[in-house]
């Protein structure tokens, strides 16, 4: 597509931003500038194809998480389903994701004894959140969260073997799939699909969406052969969607542009754990189409990654497998700074307002009981995570301070030693043990932008709304393309039980659409 302002086949996302309506809408403002159409709660129309080139029942964009349970539900519903994909695989973020899914009351959580249950994973959402949360989405979403990961075990036949805690959940509830990896779920559902009927379209990007006079959503223009940046690559074709399009592109950490309208912090200087391909055109498309956006300047930064190794790398799945079980140290003072099991925006606020990177650390109990083998050993290979024989040598490596460190460590002991943290009130476990016993491991920590709160409105049916706050025919959602489930900050491990959740109540509705020709 050109980056020309008001082509013919409509606006680029390069051009959306650089226009008045387009950095409005974006910002959330765009209910005083939309076009005529949108404000009466429809789409705004744009001109329809001379021919269809496909036709389905319901069209789903994006094939991770959100996008494959939309496809698998819609087309047990009895709808025919085609998935597209503008990147060269399937699976998005999700397919690179740690594998860890939030639901309370599991069987791993029963299995290991821990009390839980929808209201408290609710109130501690609520409470991440800051609470400006939509309740009625983050309900659903607590209550239906077992039923969800079951329906991932019992029926797409992902297992789960391992039970983890992230900063901000009460209790340990994140369900770590037997890789800890998304990959076990995506390629599992992505069988799954496809074993039902269902066509997945990679090298497939979505340009825009398409209504008719009545303001309803009835396709998408695509480019098919398209090769991932090249704007210029793919063939025109037109897709109908004879009942609804379920949109779950993800969210847009990658697109610096977009993210820097939301929060002028986030430049070059922060790194992304995202795929490539998370950036917002879909997103734009569905505001360009009437569709209302909510909450966008929320973008969350994961504070377990390390400056060390490209993208989400391997130090995310050593360093939050030791939060409870080992400190995290500033080394320009040797001291620690925060609580280790604070939510992902306290802990990386509180990083980025020292200026530089820190450290998590554990030892020879803690390592090996708590991370999975193979993050630690590929975090040794790439050297993002190190080895040290002695306090002393860890505290040479990373220039800290030895004798005040030495000072914290025995401080953390002896915090661990009555399981109670008297400087930050980090949750220290039942089975932690004082850092004593060499050798000892240790990563650097800095920030990278992660997860983005912010996207279209939903309704409890995963159904789109437009400016007029009515819903936009024809149009669902789900997934990190959606805003307001999570609030402020979303708590680690829920991104999949939103996924799963929200995307199976998309591909349900949708394909009880009535087709509109």
């Amino acid at each position: 597509m050109s980056d020309d302002v008001g082509q013919k086949k409509g606006l680029t996302r390069r051009g959306f931003l650089k226009s008045a309506g387009g950095v409005a809408a974006v910002a959330g403002m765009a209910a005083g500038v939309v076009a005529v159409g949108a404000r009466e709660g429809a789409a705004v129309p744009v001109a329809m194809p001379k021919k269809w080139d496909q036709t389905y029942d319901v069209v789903v964009i994006g094939s991770g998480f959100a996008g494959l349970a939309a496809a698998i539900e819609a087309k047990n519903a009895g709808a025919s389903v085609v998935v597209i994909e503008k990147m060269p695989v399937h699976g998005g973020n999700s397919i690179i994701n740690g594998g860890d899914f939030c639901a309370p009351g599991t069987r791993l959580q029963k299995a290991a004894g821990v009390e839980d249950s929808a209201d408290l994973m609710y109130k501690d959402m609520m409470k991440a959140g800051l609470y400006i949360n939509n309740p009625e989405l983050a309900r659903i979403l607590a209550d239906n969260a077992r039923e969800a990961i079951e329906w991932c075990e019992d029926y797409v036949g992902a297992k789960f073997t391992r039970l983890n805690f992230h900063g901000g959940h009460s209790v340990k509830r994140a369900n770590q799939t037997v890789n800890a990896s998304g990959s076990e779920l995506v390629n599992k559902m992505l069988a799954k699909a496809k074993g039902l009927g269902v066509e997945v379209r990679t090298r497939t990007k979505m340009e825009r969406m398409i209504t008719n006079k009545d303001g309803r959503v009835v396709g998408i223009e695509v480019k098919t052969g398209y090769r991932y940046p090249d704007e210029k690559s793919g063939k025109t074709a037109y897709i109908k969607a004879g009942k609804a399009v379920v949109l779950t592109s993800g969210g847009f950490s990658n697109d610096i542009a977009l993210r820097r309208i939301q929060d002028p912090r986030l430049t070059e200087k922060f790194g992304s754990t995202n795929q490539p391909g998370a950036t917002g055109e879909a997103l734009l498309a569905a505001c360009m189409a009437g569709a209302m956006d909510v909450q966008m300047d929320w973008i969350q930064l994961g504070p377990w990654t390390s400056p060390d190794e490209k993208g989400f790398g391997h130090v995310p799945l050593f360093c939050e497998r030791l939060v409870g079980y080992g400190p995290m140290i500033d080394p320009a003072t040797g001291k620690r700074f925060f609580k280790e099991t604070g939510n992902r925006k306290e802990r990386a606020d509180a990083i980025i307002l020292l200026g530089h990177p820190v450290i998590i650390m554990g030892d020879s109990y803690s390592v090996p009981k708590q991370v999975f083998p193979n993050a630690l050993e590929k975090g040794l290979q790439n050297g993002a995570v190190k080895k040290f024989d002695s306090l002393e040598a860890l505290a040479k490596n990373y220039n800290i301070p030895l004798e005040t460190f030495q000072k914290e460590i025995s401080r953390w002991n002896s915090f661990v030693e009555k399981k109670k943290d008297d400087d930050f009130a980090c949750m220290i476990f039942p089975d932690a043990k004082p850092t004593v016993a060499p050798p000892f491991y240790a990563a650097r920590l800095w920030p990278k932008v992660h997860h983005t709160m912010g996207g279209l409105v939903i309704d409890k049916n995963a159904q789109v709304f437009g400016f007029s706050l009515k819903p936009l025919k024809g149009l669902y959602a789900a997934g990190e393309v959606t805003g307001g489930i999570h609030g402020a900050v979303r708590l680690g491990g829920v991104a999949m039980a939103d996924c799963i959740v929200f995307g199976r109540i998309a591909g349900k509705n949708a394909a009880k659409e009535t087709a509109w020709g």
